[in-house]
């Protein structure tokens, strides 16, 4: 017999109280160390990241694994069969996919239930506006381009949003070297030194104070190959060398002026890091 006042679940509701129970069952150990309260905070923070490449990707998939629900991806590269040594999702089956999809493909295997947004765009000046990174409570780059960092590092300085920044991760060995540190007090870093140029030579400087992941250490190509020299390189062959305006995309390889190395723990800390500034600050209590 029903019961007058019973109302019957939606169709989908087994799917959706699985999903829930899955999620929950996932994030038990965090449950435990940082207590329930603390991972609903979590799981409520919107995330944005500039660039899933050696940094942006392992900081993509250990915000997920910490609970963030609510993370966008933004990348225009696909995946090169030499991003391999250092990039998450970069494997020798996801060769040639786009690599925002193959990173929310992985990151969906571990949460199910996480909003991951996958833009296959751009940050440029042209572009910054379609990001709408006003809405965002955290923003985090991890962008080669020198011109579009200082551009991102200048608009997110003027939200509220918290902002954190991955200096160079290439040509680095030593892991015990990697820290963090204010923008204006990183040493020891050819990029931090060339935005902060940057930003002196136009006299426009962010509007606040952000902290940055970075290593002071500086080693040397040892090796002469930057490319693969197989089919499976995904970067364009530009005709007139870097910048060529005849390229159909915007992948980065062919445009960069020096191709350094990498390893994977150096930028999979670097990318940890990061996601750790975020969980640190979202889990401190908001007075």
């Amino acid at each position: 017999m029903i019961e007058k006042n019973f109302v019957p679940l939606p169709k989908n509701s087994e799917g959706t109280i699985r999903k829930m129970a899955i999620e929950q069952a996932i994030f038990r150990r965090t449950e435990l160390l940082l207590g329930n309260e603390t991972v609903d905070r979590i799981a409520q923070q919107r995330v944005i990241i500039f660039g899933v490449g050696g940094v942006g990707s392992w900081c993509a998939e250990s915000l997920v694994r910490s609970g963030i629900r609510q993370l966008t991806i933004v990348d225009s590269d696909r995946v090169c069969i030499t991003n391999i040594n250092r990039q998450l999702m970069a494997t020798t089956k996801t060769v040639g996919q786009v690599k925002v999809e193959a990173l929310k493909e992985r990151l969906l295997t571990i949460n199910p239930s996480a909003e991951i947004v996958a833009l296959q765009k751009i940050f440029t000046e042209e572009t910054a506006h379609e990001f709408q990174i006003e809405t965002y409570d955290y923003i985090i780059d991890a962008i080669d381009s020198l011109k579009d960092k200082a551009l991102l590092i200048e608009l997110a300085c003027q939200t509220k949003a918290k902002f954190f920044s991955s200096m160079g991760a290439a040509l680095k060995l030593d892991p015990t070297k990697i820290q963090v540190a204010e923008f204006w007090k990183v040493k020891g870093d050819p990029l931090a030194r060339a935005l902060r140029n940057r930003f002196k030579k136009q006299k426009r400087f962010p509007k606040r104070k952000f902290q940055c992941v970075f290593s002071d250490e500086l080693l040397q190509n040892r090796g002469h190959n930057a490319t693969c020299g197989t089919e499976q390189c995904m970067c364009p062959k530009a005709k007139n060398g870097p910048g060529d305006p005849t390229l159909l995309n915007h992948e980065w390889c062919s445009s960069k002026a020096q191709i350094n190395g990498t390893l994977a723990h150096i930028t999979a800390i670097f990318g940890f890091m990061l996601a750790g500034l975020v969980i640190q600050d979202a889990t401190a209590e908001k007075h």
